[in-house]
């Protein structure tokens, strides 16, 4: 084998490992989110579970995307740890999808139709298909179509490519003895873990094993102990987007790792031993790509079969790995059952707020974390209690919808009013911390950091948006007047040091002490801040009017209250609570006088 065979290997490989990411990344996009939606749906019937979790494997075409997946629906508080089980089993079933395609390879007839199925003709003929649907389609589903296509075409073509460059290896000694070490288990399961781990897909290691069949040099005892170490090595990708998650979260990649890994040494403890006493016929079979393809298929089927009826000791045995108390979030139940008895069905949707307004303040906190000093993993779970939020909102529409339709007194029917105001506001304050969050990242990849000035301002202004968001938590938590009349002080010094900033910022453009770059991330951060503190003031007023009375000028006109309010001398208490803020947070950014 020279040098040129070498590189047409070396291309083949990175083709097809390419084909393989694009037509991944083009399946998740045309869920849209929707495969994502099916396991939220999920109940606790594991059978369901596996179905549900090899139909979706096989559609995005990836085991550790299902499984990273389960991994930030628990860490979000989307989905228990016992839903996970049966997912994660069927997505080991759904990812063997893509070595059946590859199996294709192994076709050889004189029939033009099976000649055209050949990776030779079809590999070439998909990628032409899809590389005009993506040049020239500029947006939408046909686009993600020709990404899907292409990334097929690219795989047929790379399988093809390295089926043709490692034909010469079976003619030099050395790669035979290679293969022959892998009949030894230990050594093959190791090394098919490692390479998957390397390539983060099973799919991936599972193809360049069935273009190296093509030598005839893997028999059955080397094929199958380097399946069962991919399957061990593509839980590489689950355990490490658990780290920084929750206990729980941390507990449902263990799951992915103990059922390949219980599998796996189970099936070995038997093939081994009844080769030993019965001398299987099949051991020194040669495989080809539509063997090795079944034998994938069979060996991910049979671990589900094993390991199904124990499912719930899985989870027992991933607890006893992980210990304590699981510190994953349960999203509040809005059980249906509670809209029999309106006030009972009221209590629990205002629990379920409160939940949505305590995400929006743990996002909030981590977004201005990010600020500071990025950290991915920070990202991740930002993200994931984003997804819970948005969730929270769906689910507590509808259950206000549906409460609507039952007869409610006028008291009730303005609690399901507030309710529905108030989860809007909490939602939004959720998204402006993940456009914190985004201008964070921007920070962070483009290098730029802000002066130490401007970085002790935003410090001051994020102080006192964290006190405006605890005290409109706390009054909506204890419907307490006391506590909701801290907020209305607290934004409007919000409003003044981000006027302030500003103006200070524009002064440092002209002086040329920041970037226009930064600049822009700095105004965005002012722009989010401050809008935060008008959502909090739109809570903490509706406490204060459903605790004033009928003929309190708040009941009559609002906007008008406010305006008295801010022009001073109408609440003393106001007036107090406005110039302690001030105190407290704008007098540090003002300059010191000279005495």
């Amino acid at each position: 084998m020279n040098l040129v065979n070498i590189a047409a290997m070396l291309g083949a490989i990175a083709t097809f490992l390419f084909g393989m990411s694009t037509m991944t990344d083009g399946l998740e996009k045309l869920s849209s989110g929707r495969l994502e939606q099916i396991l939220e749906r999920l109940t606790s019937n594991v059978f369901k579970g596996v179905l549900l979790g090899a139909v979706v494997t096989g559609l995005i075409q990836s085991s550790a995307a299902t499984t990273v997946m389960c991994v930030g629906f628990v860490n979000a508080g989307i989905m228990k740890l016992e839903q996970t089980v049966g997912i994660i089993m069927g997505a080991n079933i759904g990812t063997t999808v893509t070595a059946q395609l590859l199996r294709l390879g192994d076709v050889d007839s004189d029939q033009l139709a099976l000649q055209l199925l050949q990776p030779s003709f079809l590999g070439p003929m998909l990628a032409v298909v899809g590389i005009i649907f993506y040049m020239f389609i500029k947006r939408g589903r046909k686009k993600t179509v020709g990404q899907i296509i292409l990334g097929l075409g690219l795989l047929f073509i790379g399988m093809n490519t390295m089926s043709a460059a490692v034909a010469p290896l079976q003619d030099i000694p050395e790669f035979q003895s290679v293969f022959t070490a892998f009949s030894n288990p230990f050594l093959g399961v190791a090394a098919g873990a490692l390479v998957t781990a390397l390539l983060q897909s099973s799919s991936a290691s599972m193809g360049i094993l069935q273009a190296i069949s093509t030598t005839g040099v893997v028999k059955f005892h080397i094929a199958m102990p380097l399946i069962m170490g991919q399957n061990i090595g593509t839980c590489i990708t689950a355990l490490i987007s658990s780290i920084g998650a929750s206990k729980n979260a941390k507990r449902t990649a263990m799951i992915h790792l103990f059922f390949n890994l219980i599998g796996s040494v189970f099936f070995l403890i038997v093939l081994y031993a009844g080769n030993l006493l019965f001398h299987f016929p099949f051991w020194e079979n040669t495989m080809n790509m539509g063997s090795i393809a079944n034998l994938h298929l069979a060996f991910n089927v049979a671990c589900t079969l094993l390991l199904l009826p124990f499912h719930q000791l899985l989870v027992k045995l991933v607890q006893l790995v992980v210990p304590g108390d699981a510190d994953e979030r349960n999203l509040s139940v809005l059980d249906e059952r509670f809209l029999a008895s309106p006030s009972l069905a009221l209590e629990k949707a205002h629990d379920a707020v409160v939940q949505m307004g305590e995400f929006a303040q743990e996002n909030f906190h981590l977004a201005v974390e990010l600020i500071k000093k990025f950290d991915l993993k920070k990202l991740e779970r930002l993200n994931e209690t984003e997804t819970a939020l948005d969730k929270m909102e769906g689910l507590l529409d509808n259950y206000l919808v549906k409460l609507t339709d039952r007869a409610l007194s006028a008291e009730e029917s303005t609690k399901v009013s507030e309710l529905l105001h108030t989860l809007s506001d909490f939602e939004r304050i959720g998204d402006y911390a993940v456009n914190i969050s985004e201008s964070a990242q921007i920070l962070h990849e483009r290098g730029i950091s802000f002066s130490p000035d401007a970085q002790k301002e935003l410090d001051q202004l994020t102080s006192a948006v964290d006190e405006t968001l605890e005290h409109t938590l706390a009054c909506y938590q204890t419907r307490r007047r006391a506590e909701a009349a801290r907020v209305e002080p607290l934004e409007e010094v919000v409003d003044l040091i981000s006027n302030t900033l500003k103006n200070r910022h524009v002064e440092r453009l002209k002086a040329g002490a920041c970037t226009i770059e930064s600049g822009a991330q700095f105004l965005e951060l002012l722009i989010n801040l401050e809008r935060m503190s008008d959502h909090c003031s739109n809570i903490a007023l509706r406490i204060i009017r459903q605790s004033a009375s009928k003929d309190d000028i708040i009941r009559i006109d609002s906007h008008a209250y406010m305006r008295n309010l801010h022009h001073g001398g109408m609440d003393p208490d106001f007036d107090a609570l406005f110039q302690q803020y001030q105190e407290k947070y704008v007098l540090p950014l003002m300059p010191t006088q000279v005495k």
